[in-house]
């Protein structure tokens, strides 16, 4: 059950009082994901937030798992240049061809780091020692953009062709995929995550 503004005892500020910005505060950003497919997601849909707000792509998400094979990296990896022209024409998600290209040569990126790692989750996870860094941030103005950690990220994957994968993107994904605990310490959720 989703808890609703008018009942949540505090949320971090980004949050909002729009519905679906609180169910994604609420029951997914800052909890630790494992799943590759669901990685692979939150890959993409930071890439597609670059320069825009991200309550646009919530509100394109489910357009983006139709139109991306429901993240399926294999099924994306094959995507042709006819996939491409298909994509530039629907308005379900951002129609930017440079990030339509990035994400089909992501997947192909996700493929090769499987295949060395076992899993993307077992490559990813490696930078914060496979545990949740817990920060204590006491107001949205202390979170960072990016760190050394979001920083070192960001090189290999562009060392090993990944695209729209700067710190400030690869930051924005450890926190939304629970590498970080980022809420702010007045959130409810802060404890509840470090909770594990």
């Amino acid at each position: 059950m989703t808890v609703t503004a008018a009942t949540s005892p505090n949320r971090c500020g980004w949050a909002g009082s729009d519905p679906l910005y609180c169910a994604y505060h609420d029951l997914e950003w800052g909890v630790p994901v494992h799943d590759d497919r669901l990685l692979f997601e939150f890959l993409t849909l930071e890439g597609a937030q670059a320069g825009l707000s991200w309550i646009t792509i919530l509100r394109k998400r489910d357009g983006y798992r139709r139109a991306f094979a429901s993240f399926d990296p294999e099924l994306v990896a094959r995507f042709s240049e006819a996939d491409q022209a298909r994509l530039m024409a629907d308005p379900s998600i951002v129609r930017n061809r440079l990030k339509i290209g990035s994400t089909i040569d992501n997947a192909r990126a996700f493929l090769a780091v499987q295949q060395e790692f076992g899993s993307f989750a077992a490559y990813l996870w490696r930078f914060v020692d496979g545990v949740p860094i817990q920060n204590a941030w006491r107001s949205l103005a202390e979170v960072p953009a990016s760190t050394e950690i979001s920083d070192r990220l960001s090189r290999d994957l562009k060392r090993r062709g990944f695209r729209f994968v700067g710190s400030t993107i690869c930051y924005a994904m450890m926190q939304a995929v629970g590498m970080v605990n980022d809420h702010t310490v007045d959130c409810f959720r802060w404890r509840e995550l470090q909770k594990g």
